[in-house]
């Protein structure tokens, strides 16, 4: 498994260059990064060669595309879609990732429909590139009820979903700090086959009752509660190769320098891998 950072949690950083700069120097090995404007303003050669210098690849980019509001906005998102795919496959990048968040005010029924419908689209633009798309439970329990009709918060629930989608390249975004807040165990990560899993985000949550844990709340890894030498364990064990890229949500950003903050990281990384003997 690849050691990966996302650009949360690491403060104020300058560029896309200091980032990949930063992870390099710390010993990461992917970077979840905006492949298209690193191709916009490196060039395809020159962001691949920036990327090679430092033995980097990319983790996974995010959906670029606004699939749970207007129709309307949804399809004028589309062209963005199929240009982030270009540059993520030219950068060797095969993944994409959006979170489901667990209420929406629109009645539930019919956000499924629209939404089932949106995500087969964008996962047959991305499957044209060869790139998977990773959707993402969010499990913390006050965004359950923040909007007005609860949705989709579990695992089960999520590969239900991703079934009716009904495209091969559809996956999982798996995130500890989800796994954490419904409850899960290690025993449910060994159900899962690999190729289920598209990414994965890792973090802490700090010890507070689990229904009060915020989304806003993380903190480093090996700097909270949760099970992280069990999660890496479990995933180790079903044979998932891919990224665990940290990803660390803050109400409030942290104003410690970056490279203290990718430094922090690091340590938090070899902390929780050397738990779980990995």
């Amino acid at each position: 498994m690849l050691r990966g950072l996302t650009g949360a949690g690491l403060g104020k950083l300058e560029s896309n260059e200091q980032f990949i700069e930063l992870a390099a120097k710390y010993g990461f090995a992917a970077v979840d990064i905006d492949a298209l404007a690193l191709v916009e303003s490196h060039s395809v050669d020159g962001a691949r060669e920036l990327l090679n210098k430092h033995g980097l690849v990319i983790g996974s980019i995010g959906l670029p595309v606004e699939w749970r509001g207007s129709e309307e906005r949804f399809r004028a998102d589309l062209p963005k879609l199929t240009q982030a795919a270009a540059a993520a496959a030219a950068l060797g990048c095969t993944s994409c990732c959006t979170y489901v968040l667990p209420s929406t005010d629109l009645n539930a029924a019919h956000f499924m429909a629209l939404a089932t419908r949106r995500l087969r689209t964008c996962a047959q633009i991305l499957g044209a590139y060869g790139i998977r798309l990773g959707l993402e439970f969010v499990g913390p329990h006050h965004l359950r009820t923040r909007w007005k009709h609860p949705f989709i918060w579990t695992l089960e629930e999520t590969l239900d979903w991703i079934d009716a989608i009904g495209e091969s390249n559809v996956g999982l975004l798996f995130d500890a700090y989800h796994w954490y807040t419904n409850g899960l165990t290690v025993a449910d990560i060994e159900k899962l086959r690999p190729e289920q899993i598209v990414h994965v985000h890792i973090n802490d949550a700090p010890d507070v009752p689990v229904e009060e844990v915020l989304d806003n709340g993380r903190v480093y890894p090996g700097e909270g509660v949760i099970d992280l030498a069990g999660f890496l364990q479990g995933l180790a064990k079903i044979g998932y190769k891919g990224a665990v890229s940290q990803e660390i949500l803050m109400a409030t950003p942290p104003t410690d320098s970056p490279e203290s903050l990718v430094q922090r990281s690091k340590a938090g990384f070899d902390k929780v891998y050397a738990a779980a003997g990995l």
